[in-house]
């Protein structure tokens, strides 16, 4: 059963943390909001919740949600673990932390990781609220991505009951390993597709600031062909013109590397998430499969 969970966020007031924490509180489960930060504490007693002490409250939770920044989820998991009843699961946000090994663990703990996906550009929206929400969570509908590195059937629908919760309006959950998750963020949709998105801020100012164009001309050709070049590549919506490919291929040889496939090689992904967690290498984890057992198993 997973109507009557106790369910505990830490970080509470940061920006995930407000998220999950206005979801959680429109459930039914027993939800205890736990910050340290006096800013981030603020924000937690203005949207009308108690704050509790984490170490108080985790050994009462059945999941525990670390909505906490990347950087210390190895600190604050080594404080949290411990106190856990056998059998809880300790949920992140990110995959990067769970991946290079740095987060602390117990035989009798289920570590779970779960991420948006936010809505697709392809959803099709029915009202203003879903227009308005971007990033996911409020109106507009979203897939999540997570990883069970350990349990049975049971843990997961736990698992996936409060992940549809946090992250609601979820269309599904798709079940993959925690390395495959860190091959999707940061590789695919940060290293690359963040990446790309801010070269096309970049690109708009060269054409407004550089070529001179009239900004509300450049923004209006950019958004629109934007849209119809994602449809075309990503769905085959329609064929690109003998011209444009000719300028696609240019802008393949004069701005991306000969070699930009190797950021899916294991080791650039240890080392872009041994940077963005600041150590200084990967802790290699035993691979799972995206149901929890271990590879080869």
């Amino acid at each position: 059963m997973t109507a009557d969970l106790t369910v505990t966020v830490v970080g509470a007031g940061g920006k995930m943390g407000m998220r999950v924490s206005d979801n959680l509180a429109r459930s039914s489960y027993t939800v205890f909001y736990s910050e340290n930060h006096p800013a981030a504490q603020d924000r937690v007693r203005a949207a009308g919740r108690e704050l509790s002490d984490a170490l108080e409250v985790a050994p009462r939770s059945d999941v525990v949600i670390l909505a906490v920044p990347d950087v210390v989820l190895g600190e604050v998991s080594e404080a949290i673990v411990p106190r856990l009843r056998a059998g809880a699961i300790l949920l992140t946000l990110d995959p990067a932390a769970a991946y290079a090994g740095v987060i602390a663990r117990r035989p009798d703990v289920h570590v779970a990781v779960a991420h948006p996906c936010h809505p697709s550009i392809f959803l099709e929206r029915t009202s203003k609220e879903e227009w308005a929400d971007t990033f996911g969570g409020v109106a507009a509908p979203q897939d999540v991505i997570a990883a069970l590195e350990s349990g049975d059937d049971a843990v997961s629908e736990r698992a996936t009951a409060v992940i549809r919760t946090i992250y609601g309006p979820v269309i599904d959950v798709h079940w993959v390993t925690v390395k495959q998750l860190a091959v999707l963020e940061p590789t695919l949709v940060e290293t690359i597709t963040c990446m790309v998105s801010g070269l096309l801020k970049d690109a708009l100012h060269e054409a407004v600031h550089t070529a001179g164009v009239p900004e509300a001309a450049a923004r209006a050709m950019l958004f629109g062909h934007t849209q119809v070049a994602l449809t075309n590549s990503l769905r085959g919506s329609n064929p690109f013109s003998e011209g444009c490919l000719v300028a696609m291929d240019y802008g393949r040889r004069t701005v991306v590397r000969d070699d930009w496939k190797r950021i899916f090689d294991d080791e650039e992904l240890d080392g872009v998430i041994a940077k963005m967690l600041r150590i200084d290498a990967v802790r290699r984890e035993p691979e799972v499969t995206a149901t929890g057992s271990a590879a080869g198993d």
